[in-house]
C-alpha cells in the first residue's frame, strides 16, 4: 500500500465541474492498494500518516503532527501508484489491487484517519472518478510512504 502525503496550504477535488471536496492547511493524500495488501496494512500506513510530524513549529522545525495544528485531509484513490514502467513507454498496472478490494482498503484508511485517529476534517475524492486535483503545496513537502517498506527493520 502506498501513500502519497502533501503538506498543503489548501486542496481541492472536482469531478464533473463541481467541486467535491475542499480543504485549507493539512495534507492531500495520495493513495494506492497493491495487489495482496491488507486491512493491516491501511492500519500502519494511517497510524504513520495521523503522527507525521511535518508541520513546522514556532521555531521553524518540522515538530508538529495533523492534530497539533487542527488540518484537514483530502484522500485521493489513485491506483497508478502501482505503475510498472519497467518494459516500453505505457506503464501496467498490473501490480494495483483489484477495484473492489482497492476500494475496501481505500474506505478503511478513511475511516481509520477520522474514527480512530480524530482528524476531524477528513474529505476524500471518488473512488474510480476521474477527478481533478488542485493544490498549493506547501514547502513543497512530498512524503512517500509504502506499507511493504514501513515493515521492513531499520538498518
Amino acid at each position: 500500500m502506498r501513500a502519497v502525503i502533501q503538506r498543503v496550504k489548501y486542496a481541492s477535488v472536482t469531478i464533473n465541474g463541481a467541486v467535491k471536496s475542499k480543504i485549507e492547511q493539512g495534507f492531500l493524500i495520495l493513495f494506492g492498494a497493491g495487489e495482496g495488501d491488507t486491512v493491516e496494512d491501511a492500519e500502519l500506513l494511517a497510524k504513520k500518516t495521523a503522527g507525521m510530524r511535518i508541520f513546522c513549529d514556532e521555531n521553524d522545525k518540522m515538530n508538529l503532527s495533523l492534530a497539533d495544528i487542527g488540518g484537514s485531509v483530502i484522500v485521493v484513490s489513485q491506483f497508478t501508484l502501482y505503475a510498472d514502467c519497467r518494459r516500453g513507454n505505457r506503464p501496467s498496472f498490473t501490480n494495483a489491487a483489484p477495484p473492489a478490494e482497492a476500494n475496501e482498503l481505500y474506505e478503511h484508511f478513511v475511516k481509520l484517519l477520522r474514527d480512530e485517529y480524530g482528524i476531524k476534517n477528513v474529505q476524500t475524492g471518488e473512488f474510480g472518478a476521474d477527478m481533478k486535483v488542485e493544490l498549493l503545496n506547501d514547502g513543497p513537502v512530498t512524503i512517500i510512504l509504502d506499507s511493504d517498506e514501513l515493515k521492513k527493520p531499520r538498518k
